[in-house]
């Protein structure tokens, strides 16, 4: 008898004897799985592919929403901008940290629950923003420039419930001022 057989029976043996001698042992095992190396191997790499994918679904960047928003006076349009919707705490704690560019025309918008007095940091932010807060009504009551990595916290004046931030100088270059109305329904 060679040793493999000997070495299989012996395991049987084993098994069926603590498992009250039945000799049903057998559901422990997947079919052919532990009688052939080469399926071995296979089966773990395939336990390695799924844990791998699974794990990589569940920590993927998930992409923010993306709305136009415009920005009004006197019923008018002043300006659009295209602007990443945030509105979990997680997503706002990271707001546009650790990005390198943001093109013009282009920002993210924040959104509250409730009315507060607002206050951010740019903290491992890289890019010149300027933050315009905003009530629950859409009036835009500040504008205040930031600057990279700076970590002084720069407050609302008074209590809001949305912030906009957007590159350094975009509001006076689009023309967008304090008292100007940003257009709501695409958020809410």
């Amino acid at each position: 008898m060679s040793s493999n057989l000997i070495e299989k029976d012996i395991l049987e043996k084993d098994l069926t004897r603590r498992h009250g001698g039945t000799g049903n042992f057998k559901f422990l095992f997947f079919p052919g799985v532990l009688r052939d190396p080469v399926s071995l191997c296979a089966f773990f790499r395939g336990i390695a592919i799924a844990v791998l994918l699974l794990v990589f679904i569940v920590c993927a960047p998930h992409k923010l929403a993306v709305q136009e928003i415009s920005i009004e006076r006197d019923g008018q349009s002043v300006a659009v901008v295209k602007a990443e919707i945030v509105s979990t705490e997680e997503d706002r704690s990271k707001g546009l940290m650790n990005r390198k560019k943001l093109a013009d025309g282009k920002g993210m918008f924040f959104v509250f629950e409730t009315d507060q007095v607002l206050s951010f940091w740019m903290k491992n932010t890289y890019i010149p923003l300027s933050i315009a807060y905003i009530t629950w009504d859409g009036r835009i009551v500040d504008i205040k420039d930031m600057y990279p990595l700076d970590e002084t916290r720069i407050y609302s004046s008074r209590s809001v419930r949305y912030a906009l931030e957007v590159p350094q100088g975009w509001f006076s270059r689009a023309g967008v001022k304090t008292g100007d109305i940003v257009d709501l329904t695409a958020i809410k």
